[in-house]
């Protein structure tokens, strides 16, 4: 699993940019067009046209380290450690604190990056503090600019020791500021898994798209999600909650 997460780079979103370049079909470029005719002496000339850029939409990984998500936390985190070398990525654990690791991840070497992010990390196996976290996250980073217009992934299995009240309100908003908000649980790919606890019942009213996150191939269906694809269940009823919003 380490070796095919090595090897495996999810791409995120697009999104146009206010910038524009030269392109063949287009609006019309005024200034290089005008530029073109006075370099002709006032001949007629092709008019000139420009288009929008686009730019990778920036993806923002929560990753829950707290005792519950032991099994998964370190394939969960190569993921991120993946995904962060072909798009704009920034990478947060979360348990009894928050923590910024995206620095940690940027070793090319996924091992050294986990080396580098065992050491920074000082909550693994701890408690979950969901709500408090995820305010933290929205006063501190996302409020400012990092979660605006963002896909946002929390990946976790839902385990609140707080109160689950305050993990809604958080949810709710984040999901007015970012693009997209992804919810990976590795939980629920268990037979006759409902969102029953209070921590994923409270958030699950914000979440765009809820997918599993227990195995690769649900890293990989992650992954398209994160992409832009609608996330289906296995019995393929949609799971992606309110539409995309620009």
């Amino acid at each position: 699993l380490n070796r095919l997460l090595a090897a495996f780079a999810p791409s995120g979103q697009t999104r146009l940019s206010a910038r524009r370049r030269p392109a063949r079909h287009g609006a019309v470029d005024p200034r290089r067009t005008v530029r073109e005719l006075l370099r002709r002496g006032g001949e007629p000339a092709l008019l000139r046209r420009h288009a929008r850029v686009r730019r990778p939409r920036r993806v923002v990984l929560l990753v829950d380290v707290s005792g519950s998500m032991a099994p998964y936390a370190d394939a969960l985190l190569r993921f991120a450690h993946a995904a962060a070398r072909r798009t704009p990525t920034e990478v947060f654990t979360i348990g009894t604190r928050l923590t910024r690791v995206t620095r940690e991840l940027a070793h090319r070497d996924p091992d050294l990056a986990m080396a580098a992010l065992a050491g920074a990390v000082p909550d693994w196996r701890g408690g979950t503090r969901l709500g408090e976290l995820l305010r933290e996250f929205l006063n501190r980073w996302g409020q400012r600019g990092m979660a605006r217009g963002a896909v946002v992934v929390l990946l976790s299995d839902g385990w609140e020791r707080g109160d689950p009240e305050l993990l809604g309100t958080q949810m709710r908003r984040l999901h007015a500021l970012a693009h997209r908000v992804v919810w990976a649980n590795p939980r629920k790919a268990r037979p006759g898994y409902a969102p029953l606890a209070g921590g994923m019942a409270a958030a699950l009213p914000s979440v765009d798209a809820f997918v599993e996150g227990h195995s690769l191939a649900a890293l990989e269906r992650l992954a398209a999600v994160v992409r832009g694809a609608a996330a289906v269940d296995p019995a393929g009823a949609a799971v992606r909650r309110g539409a995309e919003r620009a």
